[in-house]
C-alpha cells in the first residue's frame, strides 16, 4: 500500500550529511521503501541512505515529498510526518556567521604604518601570529596504481572496521563539534549507496580504484548542487574516502602523514578536511588560511570550536615568499600580514594583548566565588552532555557541575554503554571537579530523545509520553546498571544523582527503593561508594511544585529545569512554530511557580538550583538572584560573564525586583521592569581608574589610539572598537588634537561609545603626534555618546583653559597613581 505527504525544507543549510544521518536512522525501523523527492530539482532518493539523501540537492524552502510503499508505508508515513513537523527542523541549525566583508573598516592605527597585507574572507574570528607553513594536500590519485588481486573484498571490510573503529573512538571522546561531524562521517561510510558502490567494483577493480570511482561519482554529483553548503561536502567525500584508502594500503607513500608542527605556527593550505585538522596540534596551530574553504566547511566548523582564526580565498603562491616566515592572520579584519615592520609587528602585537587582556580579566571573575556586590553567594556551574567537556568547564569557572545530561552516552550507537564505560565518563568529570559537586542526571532518553536499540513505541506527543524515569521499570537493568556505575564512581569526587521527569511521590519513593537494592548489592561485594551520596530531583512538571513539601521529605535537592518547566507550565511547544511565541520564561505565573518552589524548599531546609538556558540570560540574571536560588547552570563559555555581572548586582534590590516582577499581571510589564532595571545598572561613571594608564609603553601615536579605543572594549564602554577608533580618527584628520606643552586630547562623539568615558595614557616615552604639535607624553581621550550633548565640548574646553597653566600640568605628570590623576580633573574641570 502507498502513502506519502508533502512538506517545506526549513533547514538553513539544507539536507547534508548531519540533517541526513537523523533523517536515515528515522527511516531505518521500518521495512518500506522510502523515497524522498525535491519538486524543485526532480531529484529523488532512497530515504534509508545518507548520501541518496544529500543527491536530492534539497535546500532551504524546498518543496518536498516523502513516499512510502510497503507492508508497515501507512505506521512510517504517520510516525515520519510527525518527525519532519515536529523534530526535523531543529537537528540542524544556521552556522555562525561574522560581519559581511563590505562592513569592515581598516584602522588607521593600522593602514598609516603601510602594511603589507592580503586580503581573505574571515571564517573563525581571532587574532594570531606565527611561522606560515603549507601543508601540501594527499592526492587520492597515488593510490590508482594498486593491482587487483583475490583479497580485495576482505582489504575493503578490514580498512572499513579500522577506519569506523577510528571515527567511533572520536565520536565517543570528542566535542559536540567533533561528534556531529564525525558521526556524518561514519554515515557515509556505513552508507549503503557508498558500500554497495565499492563492493561492486572489486570483482574487477583493485579496492583503491572501487573507492575512487565511487567517491568521484559522488562528488560529481554534490558539485552539481545549487548550494554552496552541499557543494562544501566535496571534502567529506574526499576526507572519508582518503581514510579507506590509507587504511587499505598504509605502506603508500604519504608525505602527508608525516607533517606536524613543531612551532607556534599558521598553516596554509588549499584544502584541510575534517581528519587533518583534528591530527593538528592546537597548543602550536594559531591560525589557518585556506584556498577554498567556504563558512559551511566541517574543517572551518570545527576551526570555531576550537577558537582558531581563520580566513579563506587565499592562494599559496600569493605568500610564497612569506613561507616559513613570520606572519600574522587577522581574521577580525580578515588580513594576513606578511612582511611585517617592527611597527606592523607593535599593531598585532598590541592587538593580541588587548584579546589576551580580555580574556584574562574575565579569567580573574572566572576563578572567583560567584558573589553580589553586598556580598551573597550564589553557585555558578556548568551544564555538560560528556565527560570531555568538563575541563572546559572547570577552567572557564565553573562552581561544579549543574547537569550532566548522560543520555548522551546512550545516543548514536549500536547498543547501551556498559557498567565499565559508563563508571570511566562519571570518574573523569569527578576528577575534574576536583571536589566540587556534580549532580549527575540519569538518562533522560525516550519520547523525543528516541534510542533505536529501545525500539521504544512511537508516540504523537513524545514531550508529553513514555520518557526518562517512565522507562525505567520496562528496562530496569539498564537503569540499575547507571545507578551502579555512578555509586562506583562516587567514592571519587562528590557525586549527586538527579532523577529526571519525576511528577509524583509514588515515583521517586520507586526510584529510591531500586537505589537502595544497587547499594545492597554493592555492599555484599565489598564495593566502595558514597553511602550517603545526595538524590534530588528535576523540577520540571507543573504538579511537583504544589507538592514541594511532599517531596523535601523525599529527596536533599531540587533542580528547576526552566525549559520544560516553561512548556508544560504554559502548554506550550517551544519547537512549534506556531505557537513558539506564547513560550516565555518572564510569564508571571511561571515567576510565581519559581517563588513558590524556592521558598517551600528553604523553609524545609534545601537546596534549589536552575538549570535551564534561562539561567545564562543577563538581562534575567537579577531576576534568579532575587529569587533566592542557591545554583544557576549553563554553558561553559557563560560562566565568566555571569560570575562579572553578579559583581555589579545587589542581592537585596534584586529580592525587590522579583517580588515586584511576580506582581506583574503581563509578559510586558516584567519585560519593561527589567528594561529599566538594567538601564539604571547600566550607567558608569565617565572616569574610572580602568581608563588611566601610568608609564604606557605605547611606542607611537597609533599605538596610543589603538590601545585606548581597545581598553574602553574591554570595559564594555564601546560595541565596536574599530568603528570608534575610526570616529576618532576623522576627528584627527580634520585637525590636530596636539595642544603643546606635550599634551594631546583626540576626542570625538560618536554613535559607537555606549558609555561617554576619558581615557588618560601618560607615557614613558614621548611620541610624535604632529608635525605642528611636536612630541606628546601625556593624553586625555574624550569618547562621548550623542545623548550627551555638548558635554564633549565643554570637556574640551575646560580641559584647554586648565592646560595653559604649567601647575596644572606638572600636577597631572606628577601625580603618582590613577586615582590621584581621576581626583585632579574632576576637580579643576567639575565632572
Amino acid at each position: 500500500m502507498n502513502h506519502q505527504f508533502s512538506f517545506q525544507c526549513v533547514l538553513p543549510n539544507g539536507i547534508h550529511a548531519r540533517p541526513a544521518n537523523h533523517l536515515e536512522q528515522q527511516c531505518r525501523q521500518f521495512e518500506c521503501q522510502i523515497t524522498l523527492t525535491n519538486h524543485r530539482t526532480n531529484n529523488s532518493g532512497d530515504a534509508k541512505s545518507v548520501l541518496a539523501l544529500v543527491g536530492t540537492d534539497t535546500l532551504l524552502n524546498d518543496n518536498c515529498t516523502i513516499s512510502f510503499e510497503g507492508t508497515d508505508s501507512e505506521q512510517a508515513c504517520q510516525t515520519l510526518q510527525t518527525y519532519i513537523e515536529q523534530q526535523f527542523p531543529h537537528c540542524d541549525e544556521a552556522l555562525e556567521t561574522l560581519a559581511d566583508d563590505s562592513e569592515i573598516v581598516l584602522p588607521q592605527s593600522l593602514l598609516r604604518h603601510q602594511p603589507h597585507l592580503i586580503t581573505g574572507k574571515r571564517l573563525a574570528p581571532g587574532i594570531g601570529c606565527g611561522v606560515l607553513v603549507a601543508m601540501s594536500q594527499v592526492d587520492p590519485q597515488q593510490f590508482a596504481t594498486a593491482i587487483h588481486d583475490n583479497n580485495e573484498a576482505q582489504r575493503f571490510e578490514q580498512a572499513l572496521a579500522q577506519v569506523s573503529t577510528h571515527l567511533n573512538h572520536i565520536i565517543a571522546t570528542g566535542s559536540h563539534h567533533e561528534q556531529e561531524i564525525t558521526s556524518a562521517h561514519l554515515a557515509i561510510i556505513n552508507d549503503s549507496s557508498f558500500i554497495d558502490g565499492v563492493t561492486t567494483l572489486l570483482a574487477t577493480h583493485s579496492t583503491a580504484n572501487a573507492i575512487l570511482a565511487v567517491m568521484e561519482k559522488l562528488c560529481h554529483q554534490l558539485e552539481q548542487s545549487a548550494s554552496s553548503y552541499l557543494r562544501e561536502r566535496v571534502l567529506d567525500i574526499k576526507d572519508v574516502s582518503i581514510q579507506l584508502l590509507t587504511a587499505a594500503y598504509p605502506t603508500v607513500v604519504d608525505n602527508q602523514a608525516e607533517f606536524s608542527l613543531q612551532q607556534p605556527s599558521i598553516v596554509i593550505a588549499n584544502d584541510l578536511t575534517p581528519s587533518q585538522f583534528l591530527g593538528l596540534d592546537k597548543a602550536l596551530l594559531q591560525g589557518l588560511v585556506l584556498t577554498h574553504a567556504g563558512s559551511t566547511s566541517h574543517t572551518v566548523i570545527l576551526a570555531r570550536a576550537f577558537n582558531i582564526p581563520t580566513l579563506s580565498g587565499i592562494e599559496i603562491k600569493d605568500c610564497a615568499a612569506a613561507l616559513n616566515h613570520h606572519v600574522y592572520v587577522d581574521a577580525q579584519l580578515g588580513v594576513l600580514a606578511i612582511e611585517p615592520s617592527n611597527e606592523v609587528s607593535g599593531y598585532f602585537d598590541r592587538a593580541i594583548t588587548l584579546a589576551q587582556t580580555l580574556k584574562q580579566q574575565q579569567s580573574l571573575y572566572a576563578h572567583q566565588q560567584a558573589t553580589t556586590a553586598d556580598g551573597h553567594t550564589i553557585e555558578v556551574a556548568a551544564n555538560i552532555a560528556c565527560s570531555v567537556e568538563a575541563d572546559n568547564a572547570f577552567a572557564q569557572g565553573a562552581e561544579g557541575i549543574g547537569l550532566f545530561r548522560t543520555e548522551m552516552l546512550f545516543m548514536d550507537r549500536h547498543q547501551a554503554p556498559d557498567e565499565e564505560e559508563q563508571f570511566n565518563h562519571y570518574r573523569e568529570v569527578l576528577a575534574a571537579a576536583n571536589d566540587k559537586p556534580v549532580i549527575i542526571r540519569t538518562m533522560d532518553i525516550g519520547g523525543d530523545k528516541p534510542i533505536d536499540y529501545l525500539a521504544l513505541p512511537h508516540e504523537n506527543n513524545p514531550f508529553l509520553g513514555y520518557r526518562a524515569v517512565r522507562i525505567y521499570p520496562q528496562f530496569l537493568a539498564l537503569f540499575h546498571t547507571q545507578l551502579t556505575a555512578i555509586l562506583r564512581a562516587s567514592v571519587h569526587g562528590k557525586a549527586k544523582i538527579m532523577i529526571p521527569m519525576i511528577q509524583s511521590i509514588e515515583e521517586i519513593r520507586w526510584v529510591k527503593q531500586q537505589l537502595e537494592l544497587v547499594k545492597q548489592q554493592l555492599t555484599a561485594q565489598n564495593i566502595a561508594f558514597d553511602a550517603d551520596i545526595q538524590l534530588g530531583i528535576m523540577v520540571e512538571i507543573p504538579s511537583v511544585a504544589f507538592i514541594v513539601d511532599l517531596f523535601c521529605k523525599e529527596v536533599d535537592f531540587f533542580s528547576i529545569g526552566s525549559n520544560d518547566m516553561t512548556q508544560y507550565l504554559l502548554a506550550v511547544d517551544r519547537d512549534n512554530a506556531s505557537v513558539s511565541k506564547l513560550y516565555n520564561s518572564l510569564a508571571p505565573a511561571f515567576l510565581r511557580l519559581l517563588k513558590q518552589v524556592v521558598t517551600t524548599a528553604h523553609a524545609h531546609g534545601k537546596w534549589v538550583g536552575l538549570c535551564g538556558e534561562l539561567g545564562a540570560d543577563s538581562k534575567v540574571l537579577p531576576l534568579l538572584v532575587g529569587a533566592g536560588l542557591n545554583e544557576i547552570s549553563m554553558s561553559a563559555p557563560k560562566i565568566a560573564a555571569t560570575k562579572a555581572q553578579l559583581t555589579e548586582i545587589n542581592f537585596a534590590d534584586s529580592q525587590t525586583l522579583f517580588s515586584q516582577a511576580c506582581e506583574c499581571a503581563t509578559i510586558e510589564e516584567v519585560e519593561a521592569l527589567l528594561e529599566q532595571r538594567h538601564a539604571q545598572a547600566q550607567v558608569k561613571p565617565i572616569l574610572v581608574k580602568q581608563c588611566v594608564f601610568k608609564g604606557a609603553d605605547f611606542a607611537n601615536k597609533e599605538q596610543v589610539i589603538q590601545a585606548l579605543v581597545g581598553n574602553l572594549g574591554i570595559q564594555g564602554r564601546t560595541d565596536d572598537a574599530y568603528k570608534l577608533e575610526e570616529d576618532v580618527w576623522a576627528r584627527e584628520a580634520v585637525f590636530s588634537t596636539g595642544l603643546g606643552h606635550g599634551f594631546a586630547i583626540p576626542h570625538t562623539k560618536s554613535d559607537h561609545i555606549r558609555h561617554s568615558s576619558i581615557s588618560i595614557a601618560h607615557l614613558d616615552k614621548p611620541v610624535d603626534w604632529m608635525s605642528d604639535s611636536g612630541e606628546v607624553d601625556f593624553v586625555i581621550m574624550l569618547t562621548l555618546n550623542k545623548d550627551q550633548g555638548d558635554q564633549h565640548m565643554r570637556i574640551f574646553a575646560g580641559l584647554a583653559r586648565k592646560l595653559i597653566h604649567e601647575s596644572f600640568r606638572d600636577s597631572l605628570r606628577q601625580a603618582e597613581s590613577p586615582e590621584a590623576i581621576i581626583a585632579i580633573i574632576t576637580e579643576q574641570i567639575g565632572l
